[in-house]
């Protein structure tokens, strides 16, 4: 990783620019060109420092429903269940674990009726049971991780 990819890494977690030209502002804060600074972001992209880079939504907030969900997986239907779950929109992430609930994933949907429409969707199209566990109480942990110089 070269300084650019650390000084961005760095610099982008816990919050980023919301205005016409966000990456000009970054540059401008870190001593570089807008476009050098779009690049390095691309490049982290591509290079699979960075999983995501976008907004984060609440989507509670903005009237719509959101569940961590599990699924027991068979083994030898993992990519398969895998590909199923993930061809729904809204499934924001995918994990696997190793554990009897070896699938977990997040649902956003516009309502508690959409969300509910989504579990359905997934256990006609999978034939595995879905478990959805709403969240409870919310809590914020900001966690920023430094890159250091080699």
């Amino acid at each position: 990783m070269n300084k650019l990819e650390r000084d961005l890494i760095n610099n982008m977690q816990g919050g980023f620019p919301i205005c016409a030209h966000p990456f000009q502002v970054l540059a401008e804060r870190l001593g570089y060109d807008e476009q050098t600074v779009i690049n390095g972001v691309k490049r982290l992209i591509a290079d699979g420092y960075v999983g995501r880079f976008g907004p984060l939504y609440n989507t509670e907030r903005l009237g719509g429903a959101v569940t961590l969900a599990a699924i027991a997986v068979p083994p030898d239907r993992f990519d398969e269940v895998a590909e199923q779950v993930n061809a729904c929109e809204e499934v924001a992430h995918n994990y696997a674990r190793e554990d009897v609930l070896n699938m977990w994933f997040v649902i956003l949907a516009e309502d508690e009726e959409a969300l509910q429409d989504v579990i359905k969707r997934i256990e006609n199209t999978t034939g595995l049971g879905v478990l959805s566990f709403p969240k409870e109480q919310e809590y914020f942990l900001e966690l920023h991780l430094e890159v250091p110089e080699k």
